[in-house]
């Protein structure tokens, strides 16, 4: 009859915040993805920006029908520059600061999340002799 190990090694379990306060590469790895991610938002919110702020005067250039239209009393294309556009810019940095926070907030999780189970089992703890049944032995089973 076997019983669970009850003396087994333990591996030190660090933290990941730990792992990144001490530059490992698992900690390296989770600054990358952080890094990465939010270098992503930050590209993509710049090319809609430049795509308006490029595009609108292209439109304007190219389409003088557009450019001859009136709004308010006022021309089309400097009710859109000059007015329009700068609350949509502050609607634009709105939204990516709430997108890069919850990028952090997801990375701040992440770090601090709990071990699974598996992660425990596949670390080499081993739970308290009650919380576990013995195994049998195989030969009990041969006739």
């Amino acid at each position: 009859m076997t019983g669970p190990r009850t003396r087994t090694v333990r591996r030190p379990r660090y933290p990941v915040t730990r792992e990144i306060d001490e530059q490992t590469g698992l900690g390296e790895a989770y600054m990358r993805s952080l890094l990465r991610t939010q270098l992503r938002l930050a590209l993509g919110l710049c090319l809609v920006l430049a795509a308006v702020v490029i595009g609108l005067p292209l439109l304007f250039a190219l389409a003088p029908e557009v450019r001859e239209q009136r709004l308010l009393g006022l021309p089309l294309p400097w009710v859109l520059l000059g007015g329009l556009i700068y609350p949509w810019f502050v609607g634009c940095g709105w939204w990516y600061v709430r997108q890069a926070e919850r990028n952090e907030d997801d990375f701040a999780e992440l770090v601090d999340r709990t071990p699974a189970l598996s992660d425990v089992l596949a670390s080499g703890d081993v739970p308290a002799s009650g919380d576990v049944p013995a195994s049998r032995d195989a030969s009990a089973d041969r006739p």
